[in-house]
């Protein structure tokens, strides 16, 4: 019998270290945030563990608050991407009107241009608007998502127009077949979206510090870094730790939870 010994390829190396390079971070945040202040960079290992950099931390800064608004911007806007990418998604798809492939043109153009580059002209929109330092300001900017469209659109493309023609015949409108033929069978794309939308904006940091000027609007990203630098004394890089595992928690969390849907959703949309 002749035993097929697995060789490992180059490409899987490179994974593996790809792999290692990123927990070896994540690893040493974790520890950190565990350990007891006279001992943060200490070399050598200690089953010494304690909860009073997160008690230090959850009492120094509003974190509740930058939850709140973190989850509030996160969840509006992932909603109202959803609405308004699956209108033009729809359109492009299966609407026909003139000049549709140039203003798809012009939309998937824009998943070429980094939002940093919009940060000025949106600042002085919203300054003329009185929308500055305010939830809505910071969600404003995302409300379409050109990634979205394209994303939808061509999933949309790959259902039968021949469910068009029997929904039409028994009286749907077009609003009617979008939410209740295209909608249900574009999930793995919606939720592939959803995780790109959500964990971007959960992650987002210049334009809320921009935009944003009191604690009641502020993100957690914003916290963090403003929390980060109030230390006089240099970082505390316990408390620190400790602070930055609070924002990263419900993202790895929500991860490993939903790790089979992730890879799956990415798998069926087609997202390389």
């Amino acid at each position: 019998m002749l035993v097929r010994i697995k060789q490992t390829r180059p490409h899987d190396l490179l994974m593996y270290l790809m792999a290692v390079c990123w927990v070896i971070p994540l690893a040493w945040v974790l520890m950190t945030a565990f350990r007891p202040k006279n001992m943060a960079l200490s070399a050598h290992w200690t089953w010494h563990f304690t909860l009073d950099n997160f008690n230090a931390v959850w009492s120094a800064a509003p974190f509740p608050t930058y939850y709140w608004n973190t989850i509030l911007i996160v969840v509006c806007i992932f909603a109202i991407q959803m609405l308004s990418a699956t209108m033009a998604a729809f359109a492009f798809s299966r609407v026909k009107f003139w000049g549709s492939s140039l203003v798809f043109l012009l939309f998937t153009v824009q998943i070429m241009i980094p939002a940093d580059v919009l940060v000025f002209p949106n600042y002085v929109v919203l300054k003329e608007l009185s929308l500055l330092d305010t939830k809505l300001g910071i969600m404003i900017p995302y409300f379409a998502s050109a990634f979205g469209i394209f994303l939808l659109r061509q999933t949309f493309m790959t259902i039968p127009s021949e469910l068009d023609e029997a929904a039409v015949m028994e009286g749907a409108s077009k609003w009617r077949i979008m939410w209740t033929i295209y909608f249900p069978l574009a999930k793995p794309a919606y939720v592939a979206f959803g995780l790109v939308s959500v964990s971007y904006h959960w992650n987002n940091f210049l334009w809320p510090l921009i935009v944003t000027n009191s604690v009641n609007n502020r993100p957690l990203t914003v916290g963090l870094a403003i929390f980060a630098q109030s230390f006089e004394t240099g970082a505390q890089w316990s408390e620190v730790s400790a602070a930055t595992l609070l924002v990263i928690a419900p993202l790895i969390l929500g991860f490993f939870i939903f790790q089979r849907q992730f890879i799956d959703s990415f798998m069926q949309s087609g997202i390389k």
